[in-house]
């Protein structure tokens, strides 16, 4: 490429996380301190509900903060990149923290899920003392701090992995704590004290789906796997497509992080072919048909020799 061929790939704008860090951080206060009530509630009233509430909410917790963490990280190595203009050894940045995180976030959902389901199956057939009212006191405050945690998040769930990550979890405390204040009211009423275990094992299942979704896909994302929006045959044909083009290969599309598509691909062109306007073309359908402004694209002349020697 020539000189005077521009190179601007929108590096300006915030990424999806970073947009949210700042609602992240107020809910982790939040969640953080709530859950040192409900863990000591749940100790005092004895109830399975409450400690695998308490238990998802230092999942939350946990969760947020390296949700945190990852985007801090990859935020101030990508301000150092800008800045000095240097490479290092992680030439993608460290953006892939934020989709580990989430990765993270679906494991420690797995793990209370199952942990409480286990203890709900040793309980159900006991009938161990709960004091209902502290419970049913605990998980109403419980329920108010995680609906203004859900409405922090809400928006940024939309946008980012990572964020969505601590969304769900936030909303699956949201609905235990629902489901603690029901089990916390019949068993007042009727003193059935199986209906905690019950409600225990109810939250533990309704997670189990949500945290193998959110790990699908984060492990999709580490794989280097296609969006599975993107329609890569469609990609080919229309890159091929292109005036002068005559064979599209070594084309790859994976994602780096939550709105942040990348490209490659070698494009073979008759010999004598405007490579600025192939160059020019090729990012336009790229980035208005399939919305990735990122691209890497090679442009070969049909007589060069040596890329079809590739063995992967």
């Amino acid at each position: 490429m020539g000189a005077d061929h521009s190179h601007n790939h929108g590096g300006g704008a915030l990424r999806a996380g970073a947009r949210h860090q700042k609602r992240l951080a107020i809910s982790f206060v939040l969640i953080a301190t709530f859950f040192v009530v409900e863990a000591v509630g749940g100790v005092l009233t004895n109830s399975l509900a409450l400690l695998s509430d308490a238990g998802h909410m230092l999942t939350d917790a946990i969760g947020i903060g390296m949700a945190l963490a990852a985007i801090q990280l990859a935020s101030r190595h990508a301000e150092r990149a800008a800045t000095d203009r240097g490479i290092g050894q992680n030439t993608f940045g460290l953006y892939r923290l934020e989709i580990l995180a989430a990765f993270v976030n679906s494991l420690l959902l797995f793990g209370i899920a199952i942990y409480v389901l286990v203890e709900a199956a040793q309980r159900i057939t006991g009938e161990p003392e709960v004091l209902g009212i502290p419970m049913l006191v605990v998980a109403g405050l419980g329920l108010i701090v995680n609906l203004v945690a859900f409405a922090l998040l809400r928006e940024g769930s939309k946008e980012s992995l990572n964020v969505e990550g601590a969304y769900l979890e936030v909303l699956a405390d949201t609905l235990g704590s629902v489901g603690v204040i029901v089990a916390a009211i019949v068993l007042e009423v009727s003193g059935w004290t199986w209906v905690d275990p019950v409600v225990g094992a109810a939250i533990g299942l309704w997670i189990l789906p949500r945290a193998y979704r959110l790990g699908g896909q984060a492990v999709r994302i580490l794989l280097q796997a296609a969006p599975p929006d993107v329609d890569l045959e469609a990609m080919r044909a229309e890159l091929g497509a292109l005036s002068g083009v005559v064979d599209v290969h070594d084309l790859h599309v994976w994602t780096l992080t939550s709105e942040m598509e990348n490209a490659s691909a070698h494009l073979m062109v008759s010999v004598g072919t405007d490579t600025h306007d192939v160059l020019d073309q090729a990012r336009e359908v790229l980035q208005t048909r399939f919305g990735i402004a990122h691209a890497t694209l090679q442009v070969e002349p049909a007589d060069h020799q040596g890329c079809d020697e590739l063995q992967w």
